[in-house]
């Protein structure tokens, strides 16, 4: 076969492309490679959970250190219940922050798809990826039942802002805001399933989301860093903004302030705390900071968009 007839391949289309992580990886192996995983360790919450044993006396809901108001001067005059129902509810509005994220990315999925083959390996594993985000969002939905707390739905600000995002995202964007919305929560799950102190529901739950969260970042990553290689400049500069304005999003709505009088506390005075508390800008630093160092190393971070994820606060 002659190179003017010769039929030209990803691999070929890669072949000398790299970033400062090292070459690209072959798109159609990554994606194979993650079905394989799927078909081992891919998990039905309905089954595999104990939906109705009774919550266990003076477990928490989410590790105390995780709970927005942990450490502050109003965290010390809390009783331990108020701290445990807080922990509750807190639980509850991140799973519902969560079932609000994963509508996003599910649409944001289908819009990358939507004009790819829809018989390789690539669209396959972003169908399994949106299969296995339908069943985490009604795992969030059902936990947040079992525990007797109300849903806590995002602002309407919010609301409104995650469907323009959808709208105008670049491709580089969405897998940016992927990743954004998967790590910090998956370190704090990671955090939370091997934590004895804490209910064995929501351990649970925090251990199926890891394992198959897992899987995602690994796609989004590998994605990202092809879409700062060959996207288009203007793509790359305006994904750099917009994903920082995604992080300003997120950063505030990981605290939900309704969950505050729920618990017999004085909203603003708790929100007032909690931006105050250098434990809690640590705990979303720590939480983006793998993230935030893959990003820098791809060239994500820079210009109005790196001041911007600075302004967020997960960024130090």
């Amino acid at each position: 076969m002659t190179p003017q007839n010769r039929t030209l391949t990803e691999a070929d289309a890669l072949d000398g492309l790299r970033d400062a992580l090292g070459p690209l990886k072959d798109r159609e192996q990554v994606a194979q490679r993650l079905l394989d995983a799927s078909a081992r360790h891919s998990f039905d919450p309905d089954e595999e959970l104990d939906w109705d044993a009774p919550f266990e006396e003076g477990k928490w809901f989410w590790p105390p250190e995780l709970v927005s108001l942990y450490g502050t001067p109003l965290w010390k005059r809390m009783s331990e219940e108020q701290r445990i129902a807080l922990s509750r509810h807190e639980a509850a509005a991140l799973a519902s922050l969560g079932i609000w994220f994963e509508l996003i990315l599910m649409q944001l999925l289908v819009r990358h798809v939507y004009d790819k083959a829809a018989t390789s390996a690539h669209v396959r594993y972003a169908l399994t990826e949106i299969e296995d985000e339908c069943r985490h969002s009604r795992m969030f939905a059902r936990v947040i039942t079992r525990g007797g707390t109300p849903w806590y739905p995002v602002s309407r600000a919010h609301q409104q802002l995650g469907r323009l995002f959808k709208t105008v995202s670049t491709t580089p964007g969405s897998f940016t805001a992927t990743l954004l919305g998967e790590e910090v929560l998956d370190w704090m799950q990671r955090l939370t399933f091997p934590d004895e102190r804490v209910q064995p529901l929501i351990r649970g739950v925090t251990r199926i989301h890891v394992v198959e969260e897992a899987r995602h970042v690994r796609y989004a990553r590998e994605e990202l860093r092809r879409q700062m290689v060959t996207a288009p400049k203007w793509s790359r500069e305006f994904t750099r903004i917009t994903s920082g304005e995604f992080a300003r999003v997120f950063s505030v709505a990981f605290v939900n302030p309704e969950v505050y009088p729920n618990v017999g506390l004085d909203e603003r005075e708790a929100v007032a705390q909690v931006r105050a508390s250098g434990h809690r800008r640590d705990v979303m630093q720590q939480g983006a900071r793998r993230l935030t160092e893959f990003l820098d190393d791809i060239g994500v971070l820079r210009g109005v968009g790196r001041r911007l994820w600075k302004s967020s606060g997960l960024l130090a």
